[in-house]
């Protein structure tokens, strides 16, 4: 019998299926994919770039914040729109942020987005989809604008606008409808926004506010919180009571120590020598 090797073989190794099947065989039911809520959008015009994003993060049915920031950081020219688990965004783009500054250290050069999308796609291909991370990649280098999706599992397109995450159906019909070669600046922050807020109101997981970033040659503009069309209004009637409605019934003070033990240490019990 030939020894193991201590190392694993080069490829894919598929010695878990063979585990899941057993175990599904014995009446363990398999993980099932997380649905989570999000829409990202971004889109091509006349000088370069608009991404945008909604504000909503959920726990299963709870929203857990309702203006946390989607639109990540990569370089002073690219931006990176998340959707799927938060945490593996994050850090996703954070990692992949801290290689392009160290890569453009090493060339002297400004990174491309190509570069970008090439290392993230091979980052999350080498984790077959276990990493929730759904993006939207856009930023504008020496040879113009560029626009990609990448998928969880790392599959990649380029596209002159592109829709991500559990609102990306309903965002995806406005810029089919609306979208054209060549817009204005407004003309495209307009659209991003609307594409953005018929995911805020036709998806559950989707919501609050719309993130905007415009990215051109020359520079970045964040436009942090762009449009709020869920502002809380005011209350039609205050629900206050006046002071002393309640009235106390009884009073009953506790002393929280029950026992108490002095212990003198170093007493002898013999009154100090002071000749």
């Amino acid at each position: 019998m030939s020894q193991q090797s201590a190392f694993s073989s080069p490829g894919f190794d598929f010695s878990n299926s063979v585990r899941n099947n057993f175990l599904q065989e014995k009446g363990m039911p398999l993980p099932k994919a997380t649905s989570t809520g999000t829409t990202i959008v971004g889109c091509l015009f006349k000088d370069g770039i608009i991404l945008g994003a909604d504000t909503r993060a959920t726990e299963g049915e709870i929203i857990a914040d309702k203006n946390c920031e989607k639109i990540h950081y990569i370089t002073e020219s690219i931006r990176c729109c998340g959707a799927g688990t938060a945490a593996d965004t994050e850090f996703t783009t954070a990692s992949i942020s801290s290689n392009m500054e160290l890569h453009a250290l090493s060339t002297g050069r400004k990174p491309r987005v190509v570069t970008v999308m090439t290392m993230l796609k091979q980052y999350l291909f080498q984790y077959q989809g276990h990493i929730g991370a759904a993006l939207v990649l856009g930023g504008v280098d020496s040879t113009g604008p560029h626009l990609f999706t990448i998928h969880p599992h790392g599959s990649t397109d380029k596209l002159p606008y592109v829709t991500m995450g559990s609102g990306s159906l309903a965002a995806m019909a406005v810029f089919e409808s609306s979208w054209k070669p060549n817009m204005e600046r407004n003309d495209a922050l307009a659209l991003v926004s609307a594409a953005v807020s018929a995911g805020i109101f036709n998806d559950l997981g989707s919501g609050s506010n719309v993130d905007a970033c415009i990215i051109t040659a020359t520079q970045t503009e964040m436009l942090r919180n762009f449009v709020k069309p869920n502002e809380r209004v005011e209350k039609e009637r205050h629900y206050t009571f006046r002071r002393g409605t309640t009235a106390w019934k009884s009073e009953n003070i506790r002393d929280l120590i029950v026992k108490e033990d002095i212990t003198l240490v170093g007493a002898t019990g013999d009154a100090m020598d002071t000749s």
